[in-house]
């Protein structure tokens, strides 16, 4: 009797999930995933806090692929009141009629119904084609996000309507003008820096306006010692060029009611799908669906050793977990998948009894990484407003002022209003990046939400009496850096690719700046080699590399 091959996956994030379900869907391998945490979706997991859902770095659930695309709708089908179609080169995904919504989560939260004006409530009509169950969908979201700056809202990406061109002054346009036009003349050559990379597609002026400042911010490093490698994969295609041309199309062509946007620069996308209850009931929909198909999921079980195999050490034999309690536990497989950051993987290879070179060891330990606060405040109402009175539309608000450390404000209304337990109320996520243990992280909560509030206040966007309640989540390694020492990773990557039945997936697992798809990809691609016998890790590492990666596959 043949004994089932078994694939040990290392994070319940959006990768480690994706690769979970494909191999109980095309494969015989079943997959083991095991998470520290004891929630599924990694950074793309929805946080509860009394009735409010928090969306923790905000995922907006649009892709240039195909198979990402019709993945999610598969899964939970959209669900809109527009004539909103998405369909790809091959195929298309069926929209269903939009479904009556339930009316806003009332008692659930410690506070009463502001007196205030309440926002908007969300247009019901009638539903022809349910689907399986009315709270698996995505909505339709319109995208808005800007730039806060000298006090004022700016597009993001930066237009070149009346309201920008007024805002900038004639001075500063020029100058933005005369700046881009210098820079395409006359391009920095090598590339080598993020600085080089935003001067080359912006100009010096511009870059220095509204690049420059949240950049470091984000980083905590001069933009002169990040990789160009990071916009080549994030702003890929994104130029001041590209910005005009899209606003121009915009405006003298009709906005068409339609999710294919494939050939649109992700930035300057205007509608994207969402999860009716944030990105965490996609993945906790994923997770139940690999269990049901035999797949096993452990949460708070922390990865503390990978050992290797007596007779090959040049392959994985068992990693070792440790629940909260104390107790380790040995599990054996034929394949084993890492979605971890890198740095902890090779501490816990190390552990585990690998020879690893001291070369790489170095890499691994020098290797960088950003992590994040998000302060969830909610308040009665924002001291400023659209100009008909109403609660601005942004899902984002890029703060570029410089004298608070305060980096982006979410709006978790305008993500989707099943956020928010109380509908009169505005649910907000101010964002921070530090470095874990510096002193912002160490701040106890009480005091970095009054300090969050009071930067907030300082900066004219709301009052501090009127926050009600608040809470924070702190998340260590979000964002693999560029920097340190990175610029020897490729010798650290072909060490571990020549671990036989070991592979990297994911933005920590690659040490990669993916996007949610992105990662998914990588999964996707993985199991289409273990299904087929031969895994390309080439193939893998070229996601988010290549510019045409999505319509090569």
């Amino acid at each position: 009797m043949q004994v089932a091959r078994k694939a040990l996956i290392i994070g319940a994030g959006p990768a480690g999930l994706t690769a979970a379900l494909e191999l109980t869907r095309r494969t015989a391998i079943q997959p083991i995933v095991v998470e520290a945490s004891d929630s599924f979706g990694g950074i793309s997991r929805t946080v509860r806090y009394k009735g409010n859902r928090m969306d923790i770095g905000g995922h907006r659930f649009f892709s240039k692929s195909d198979r990402v695309m019709q993945w999610w709708a598969d899964l939970m089908p959209p669900d809109t009141s527009a004539d909103v179609t998405y369909h790809g080169d091959t195929r298309a995904v069926s929209v269903p009629a939009h479904l009556p919504q339930e009316p806003p989560l009332r008692g659930m939260g410690p506070f009463a119904p502001s007196a205030h004006e309440s926002h908007p409530a969300v247009a019901a009509v009638v539903t022809t084609h349910p689907p399986r169950d009315p709270d698996l969908v995505m909505l339709v979201r319109p995208r808005r996000s800007r730039i806060y700056y000298l006090r004022r809202f700016f597009d993001y990406p930066i237009s070149l309507s009346a309201q920008t061109l007024r805002q900038l002054g004639l001075r500063r346009v020029l100058r933005i003008g005369f700046s881009y036009i210098r820079a395409r003349l006359h391009p920095r050559r090598p590339e080598q820096s993020l600085a080089d990379f935003l001067t080359n597609r912006f100009g010096r002026e511009l870059y220095l306006t509204f690049f420059k400042s949240y950049t470091e911010k984000v980083w905590g490093t001069p933009c002169e010692r990040i990789s160009a490698e990071w916009g080549a994969q994030r702003i890929r295609g994104l130029s001041l060029t590209t910005a005009l041309r899209h606003f121009l199309r915009s405006q003298l062509a009709p906005r068409k009611s339609s999710l294919a946007q494939k050939h649109t620069e992700t930035s300057l996308i205007e509608r994207f799908l969402y999860p009716k209850f944030g990105p965490g009931q996609l993945w906790e929909h994923v997770a139940q669906l690999t269990a049901a198909s035999g797949g096993e999921l452990r949460t708070n079980a922390r990865v503390v050793r990978i050992e290797p195999d007596p007779a090959n050490p040049l392959r994985v034999a068992a990693v070792h977990t440790q629940s909260p309690d104390g107790t380790i536990t040995r599990t054996e497989a034929d394949h084993f998948v890492s979605t971890m950051p890198i740095q902890d993987l090779v501490r816990a290879m190390l552990a585990g009894g690998f020879a690893i070179p001291d070369e790489v060891r170095a890499i691994a330990e020098g290797l960088e990484y950003r992590d994040f606060i998000t302060v969830g405040l909610l308040v009665r109402k924002l001291s400023v407003t659209e100009p008909t009175g109403g609660l601005l539309r942004d899902t984002w608000l890029y703060i570029q002022e410089p004298d608070v450390q305060l980096g982006r404000i979410q709006l978790f209304n305008n993500w989707s209003p099943h956020l928010v337990a109380d509908a009169s109320t505005v649910w907000l996520g101010l964002e921070y990046f530090c470095r874990e243990g510096d002193a912002l992280w160490q701040l106890d909560d009480i005091a970095l939400a009054h300090f969050a509030a009071s930067e907030a206040a300082r900066i004219g966007l709301l009052h501090a009496e009127d926050v009600l309640d608040f809470t924070v989540v702190r998340v260590p390694k979000t964002y693999p850096g560029y920097f340190g020492a990175y610029a020897d990773f490729g010798i650290l990557r072909a060490w571990l690719d020549q671990i036989q039945n070991l592979y990297l997936i994911g933005r920590n697992g690659m040490h990669k700046y993916n996007n949610q798809d992105h990662s998914m990809l990588t999964a996707m691609t993985l199991v289409d080699g273990l299904a087929g016998g031969r895994v390309d890790r080439a193939a893998l590492w070229n996601i988010n590399t290549e510019q045409a990666h999505h319509e090569a596959r």
